[in-house]
């Protein structure tokens, strides 16, 4: 199998994994912090005995050398399952995933303001189509009996706190950072404990609960082993297939309709970032194509 295939049917597999978060948010009874509370506990468990197994202590070790880009990637990380929950909460399936495919416009910010890269045309014009979209989405919510600017506001925060994470880890890019995400996600669910009541989900509801943690502890570690082996504008193609399907599952499931203005903003928004990202891809290829012809 070619580093490329591997790459493909990780990521791949990683994206339909994390699908059915939002519904298992749905369809557990309990609060939005008891919902964070095990989806945190369950996932961190998890990914903590697979890192144990696997590694040791040599990967947390090698975690802690990195300093304050390890340290800041873990807060961030843990900040990011109680904001999608929350969001989840309070507005449509929908409007959070379509403003999570935001990320990579934060992502581009992040690195022109502390990295220094600059932004390329095809950015600022993906921009320019992908806020339009977002106001959409936003106008929408006022129209929406499931939705709400103060749960679009959430998961825009949310998207910028994960974006802001992937441009921390860059600073350690040769370090793998799956050891810091136990942590970030057992020090969200030890915070969530002095408002969460773990009883309300528990034990009634034990395989929804172990559910949505085993999917995000799969999701997750898959999500950050796939994109070592294929080019960031392949990734995020492949990231955008979460949200198309995570509200058709849902729509699907228990009848959640998005509604028009959220599809509309969505359609603007994924367009937008589909044709950026093959237009990325596109050039990759050809680059990659002049270089083998010259060798």
């Amino acid at each position: 199998m070619s580093e490329h295939l591997k790459g493909l049917l990780i990521t791949a597999l990683g994206v339909l994994m994390v699908v059915p978060d939002s519904l298992f948010v749905r369809l557990i009874v309990a609060d939005p912090m008891t919902i964070t509370f095990w989806r945190a506990t369950v996932a961190g468990c998890l990914i903590l005995t697979g890192c144990l197994i696997f590694q040791g202590l040599a990967g947390f070790r090698a975690v802690a050398r990195t300093g304050w880009p390890g340290a800041l990637y873990t807060l961030l990380m843990s900040t990011t399952a109680p904001g999608f929950v929350m969001a989840i909460s309070l507005t449509s399936v929908a409007n959070v995933v379509f403003i999570f495919a935001s990320i990579p416009l934060f992502a581009a910010l992040f690195s022109r303001i502390f990295l220094g890269e600059p932004f390329s045309k095809r950015m600022i014009l993906t921009v320019a189509a992908v806020l339009p979209g977002l106001g959409i989405i936003a106008y929408g919510s006022q129209t929406s009996a499931i939705a709400s600017w103060q749960g679009d506001l959430i998961a825009l925060a949310v998207s910028a706190s994960f974006a802001a994470a992937l441009t921390t880890v860059r600073k350690v890019r040769t370090t793998s950072m799956i050891p810091a995400i136990p942590v970030a996600y057992l020090m969200s669910a030890l915070v969530m404990l002095i408002w969460a009541t773990p009883g309300q989900a528990m034990p009634s509801q034990w395989p929804l609960v172990l559910g949505h943690g085993g999917f995000i502890a799969l999701s997750t570690c898959l999500l950050t082993l796939g994109p070592r082996y294929l080019p960031s504008a392949e990734v995020s193609l492949l990231i955008l297939l979460e949200s198309v399907l995570a509200p058709l599952l849902v729509w699907a499931v228990i009848g959640e309709d998005p509604g028009p203005w959220a599809i509309a903003g969505g359609v603007l928004v994924i367009g937008a970032l589909f044709v950026s990202n093959a237009i990325a891809l596109r050039r990759r290829r050809i680059r990659n194509s002049a270089q083998s012809r010259a060798v």
